[in-house]
């Protein structure tokens, strides 16, 4: 099946042959120069993945991520100037699946796309499959697997990106048990050689966020010093 692209650059040059390549290589290409006509596309039509340079001339690349994320789970990869590992980072911790880093060869950029579409469409497959019932519990908080969906004590639905809750499948699936970053990012399906090294760290950050009291002193998801990450409590699977 066809995937459709919305690559979001104020590049002409870039958008053109980033286009054509794209195209080439069997996706509907929906190009935009600025935020607004990104939106509009977004709101138009079924995107399935996004290309977004973090500087635009009408809105921050990174801000136009925050508002998406508030409704939107489509995958992104972020295009970022080289050497700009803020940029990078706080990308990953708004929300990106993903970076490229300017100048960058399309074939690299090919590359990362279809890396970022397999795990959405696992993730996707997973979700699909699930037994409707499948519930983990744990401290009045509720994971309902089918929907994919964080349930707070309050009966809040807490919003989570893709890779926030792939994160907190794996670790809630191995409660108690401490888990490196590279099993994690096993588990994930990703490349670690290939993968910005702290993207785990960053997806863990955004967790806490939502899930913590005291993001500082976290009561459910501990870091393992040396080691990685663990969910100290106990999950129960219904």
């Amino acid at each position: 099946m066809t995937k459709a692209v919305l690559i979001v650059d104020d590049e002409r040059d870039l958008l053109n042959s980033l286009g054509r390549y794209l195209g080439n290589h069997g996706f509907s290409v929906y190009p935009a120069e600025t935020g607004l006509e990104g939106r509009q596309i977004l709101l138009e039509g079924r995107i399935d993945i996004v290309v977004l340079d973090v500087l635009l001339p009408d809105i921050n690349g990174l801000d136009f991520l925050r508002e998406m994320r508030r409704t939107s789970n489509v995958p992104v990869i972020m295009l970022t100037g080289r050497g700009e590992e803020m940029d990078r980072i706080v990308g990953l911790e708004v929300g990106a699946d993903d970076y490229v880093a300017k100048p960058f060869s399309p074939r690299e950029l090919l590359a990362r796309m279809g890396a970022v579409l397999r795990r959405a469409e696992l993730a996707g497959r997973g979700a699909e499959h699930a037994e409707p019932e499948r519930v983990g519990r744990f401290a009045d908080w509720s994971i309902d697997v089918a929907r994919r969906r964080l349930i707070s004590p309050q009966g809040e639905d807490i919003k989570l990106s893709a890779g926030e809750f792939d994160v907190l499948m794996i670790l809630a699936r191995n409660a108690q048990v401490p888990l490196t970053r590279e099993q994690i990012l096993e588990q994930l399906g990703e490349d670690a050689t290939q993968v910005f090294d702290r993207t785990i760290d960053t997806r863990v950050a955004r967790l806490r966020r939502r899930i913590e009291l005291d993001p500082k002193n976290p009561q459910f998801v501990k870091t393992e010093r040396g080691s990685g990450y663990m969910f100290a409590e106990p999950v129960e699977w219904t």
